[in-house]
């Protein structure tokens, strides 16, 4: 028997302010499919360069990979096809926006604070929710992902947070048209969008996409 979303809690690392103080926003990393929050935390560092008041946390997708022994994913890609995954996005987009509301709460700060930065798996989970919470986060970045169901997304669009699509132009995992795709959907709902291919890139995160989303929040957050 599946758990019923709101019974379900995530967890994964968290980095308290650099400044020492009280939290002023909220980064929240989603990492990909086989891997954990441990992945993406490992950013919180650099960012904190940018953004000293902010806390950052990054937690464990809900779900046990099923494709090796280690490992966490936010929903199954043993079967690819668009409704299947669609249909996991669907599912696993409860149980982060409880996570969402439960870490807003912990460290004191509002939607507006919040910013979302997924890779892959991640992505696609942070553009889903991101733009369809009833207040908007104030940024999402997305790494190496895809808008999935985007033919939703006029009806179900409740905010226009800005958004940042980085895409490696060479990514063997997740095909790099999607970048332009989600660029194209998000551009006709009215979304403020940013989009760069970068060149030479499989399916990662590169200094230079790194130092892109860093000047991105620095903007959002008026730092």
């Amino acid at each position: 028997m599946t758990a019923e979303p709101t019974a379900i809690k995530l967890s994964g690392p968290s980095v308290e302010p650099a400044s020492g103080g009280p939290a002023a926003q909220l980064v929240v990393f989603l990492h990909g499919v086989g891997s954990d929050g441990d992945d993406l935390i490992a950013l919180a560092p650099l960012f904190a360069e940018i953004l000293p008041d902010a806390a950052f946390v990054a937690p464990n997708a809900p779900f046990a990979f099923d494709m090796a022994p280690f490992g966490y994913q936010w929903f199954s890609l043993e079967d690819r096809t668009t409704s299947v995954i669609t249909q996991g996005v669907h599912d696993a987009a409860p149980i982060l926006n409880n996570f969402l509301d439960e870490q807003l709460a912990v460290w004191g700060v509002r939607d507006s604070d919040l910013a979302l930065v997924g890779f892959s798996q991640g992505s696609m989970m942070a553009l889903h929710v991101g733009l369809r919470r009833p207040k908007a986060p104030a940024a999402i970045i997305a790494f190496s992902g895809a808008l999935v169901d985007p033919a939703s997304l006029p009806d179900e669009l409740s905010g226009r947070p800005p958004t940042l699509l980085i895409h490696g132009e060479m990514d063997e995992v997740v095909n790099p048209a999607c970048l332009t795709a989600a660029e194209g959907a998000l551009a006709a709902v009215g979304v403020p969008v940013m989009a760069e291919l970068r060149p030479d890139l499989g399916h990662g995160i590169d200094g230079q996409g790194a130092q892109m989303a860093l000047s991105f929040l620095g903007q959002v957050f008026g730092i």
